[in-house]
């Protein structure tokens, strides 16, 4: 068994794979140390200051070199702050876009596992405390190191006795820090995986709103989300406890280090051993210490949260996902299913042992009580998930043998509720398209699917927004643009999920008349609740507790089929 890396070792593993502009970084970088540098020269000038102020000859050239190397400090500090965001931001950008690109490709079975918000918070939050760290703590880190060492070297130099006592926090500072550090991990892996799930239900909630409205449950959702904000109140008081415990104890160190380091220093000064500027050089660099101790304090809280990021986030860049690869290739094959066994868990079947054959230019109708296994006939077709068992051909391949992008591109999908995407009429009819045909060719799909009447009509026509999943449009509407976008991807395999169950008989009669020249000359699977509208089927299949349990035309049905002619009898049919 391979064993996992750790969180620290997938972190620099990520960091690693990044985009990192690396000319840009290195500029950064040595601005920061530049900047780092210039603070370490000023205690030694505000020394020789200090010490001519107690002389009588005053040199302003102190003062002027003083006044420079502040400059110095500020134009390095601030260049180095803009171009460290520029890294951070190109990083996480490069990042979004990994996982964005992976999200598109994984199965479906991820999304049916996972809510849409949880999915959301790894592309939006997680990768954002990622960027967090890089800008806001990570060269501030590193300067912060060399500034310490800086300042200790420099300090041996004045008065290594003092330089002795300062160091003896650094290991009472570290025997602190570790072991918090490793809850701080814990806790904000929590936080991280509490407000994903709280994004879930943010997603869930609001792209069903009318749901919530028509049902009036608003008090039911408003309890879900009381709890979910109340478990990250909960996280946010466990980070707070251990903040609150890290910060003071720094400074309690730190200000019993500078109490001592004070006295001492005052007695030998006194004593003549030790000159003022000496002194007030000693203290500005032991704040060049305490300060960066402080910030290593908020850098080990921000990067345990980014290792905890960088879990969940390596963990979706490491899933299989689908190859998007190939060209439809148009042949006029047969449709085959052979002995196709498949269960979404072990403890509950859906298809059982399902064969039959769809030839090229006919209509294969599927008919049955609900959840006998017709849309995941579609759903296997589509490839959306893999048979247990047996297989599916187009021919005499098995479709799980061509690159998915070829095999997709022969598939054209008209449901009961086609989705439109949020934007224009014509960015919907050219949706999956990497270029967009000719208007014209755009129009003449249109006319066919008998959606230019309503289309023309509309104000800005082609360029008419739809609202969010096409809410601004009739269903007839909705379902005539859809037919015109599978007109215009010219599908080989045709399958429709009762188009027209949901529809006025205007708008039925309007969408019967497109689906027929749409089912012209391809293979045709349809799924039929109301089977006046596939009496006139090449075949129809009659699928019962995922077996099939009877197939022929209507009338043989009619005549053999004991649960088909309680159907056709119910609606009126003989």
């Amino acid at each position: 068994m391979t064993k996992k890396p750790s969180s620290s070792k997938q972190f620099f593993q990520l960091i690693r794979s990044l985009k990192w502009p690396f000319g840009i970084t290195v500029f950064a970088v040595l601005l920061a140390l530049a900047e780092t540098i210039t603070g370490l020269i000023i205690p030694l000038v505000t020394k020789d200051l200090v010490d001519s102020l107690t002389t009588a000859i005053f040199d302003w050239r102190i003062i002027t070199l003083l006044f420079i190397v502040f400059i110095l400090q500020a134009i390095a500090g601030g260049v180095s702050y803009y171009l460290l965001s520029y890294i951070g931001e190109t990083i996480v950008s490069d990042l979004r876009m990994k996982l964005w690109r992976k999200v598109l490709r994984l199965p479906i079975p991820y999304f049916d596992s996972l809510e849409t918000g949880e999915t959301m918070s790894r592309i939006t939050q997680d990768t954002s405390i990622l960027k967090q760290l890089i800008t806001g703590h990570l060269v501030t880190f590193v300067s912060g190191i060399i500034s310490v060492i800086g300042s200790v070297i420099i300090l041996f130099f004045i008065d290594w006795k003092m330089t002795l006592i300062l160091l003896v926090s650094v290991p009472l500072a570290m025997a602190i820090i570790i072991p918090l550090g490793r809850k701080m991990h814990k806790v904000a892996k929590g936080t991280q995986e509490e407000m994903a799930k709280f994004s879930g239900l943010l997603g869930r909630v609001l792209s069903d709103i009318r749901l919530v409205k028509a049902y009036r449950a608003e008090e039911t959702e408003s309890l879900k989300g009381d709890q979910a904000i109340g478990k990250l109140f909960q996280f946010g008081l466990k980070e707070a406890r251990i903040q609150s415990i890290i910060s003071p104890i720094m400074t309690l160190i730190m200000m019993g280090i500078l109490v001592v380091i004070l006295g001492y220093g005052g007695m030998q000064v006194s004593n003549g051993q030790l000159s003022p500027g000496s002194l007030v050089a000693i203290i500005f660099y032991l704040f060049q210490i305490v300060v960066p101790f402080a910030q290593m304090a908020s850098f080990f809280t921000a990067y345990q949260k980014a290792v905890g990021a960088t879990e969940r986030i390596q963990n979706m860049l490491e899933l299989d996902h689908e190859t998007i690869t190939g060209s439809p290739v148009i042949n006029k094959e047969s449709l085959r299913f052979e002995q196709v066994y498949f269960s979404y868990s072990e403890d509950k079947k859906i298809l059982t042992d399902v064969s039959f054959e769809a030839v090229p230019g006919t209509v294969t109708a599927f008919v049955g009580p609900s959840g006998g296994g017709k849309t995941t006939i579609f759903s296997l077709l589509e490839r959306f998930y893999e048979p247990n068992s047996g297989a599916i051909f187009v021919g005499h391949t098995a479709i799980s043998d061509l690159p998915l992008g070829d095999w997709r591109g022969r598939i054209g999908y008209v449901s009961q509720e086609s989705p439109l995407m949020n934007g224009s009429i014509l960015d919907n009819l050219a949706y999956g398209f990497n270029q967009s045909p000719p208007l014209e060719i755009i129009k003449e799909a249109a006319i066919a699917a008998n959606a230019w009447e309503f289309i023309e009509k509309l104000p800005q026509g082609f360029e008419t927004l739809v609202g969010e999943r096409g809410m601004k449009l009739s269903g007839g509407q909705r379902q005539r643009i859809a037919i015109a976008r599978a007109l215009l991807y010219n599908p080989q395999i045709l399958l429709l999920d009762e188009a027209t169950s949901n529809l006025d008989s205007g708008s039925e009669i309007l969408v019967q008349e497109a689906l027929q020249l749409l089912m012209k000359g391809r293979t045709t699977l349809v799924i039929a609740h109301r089977l006046a509208t596939v009496l006139h089927a090449d075949q129809i299949l009659v699928l019962e507790g995922g077996h099939i349990t009877g197939s022929g035309t209507h009338s043989e049905l009619f005549d053999s089929h004991k649960l088909y002619k309680e159907f056709a009898l119910g609606q009126g049919l003989s």
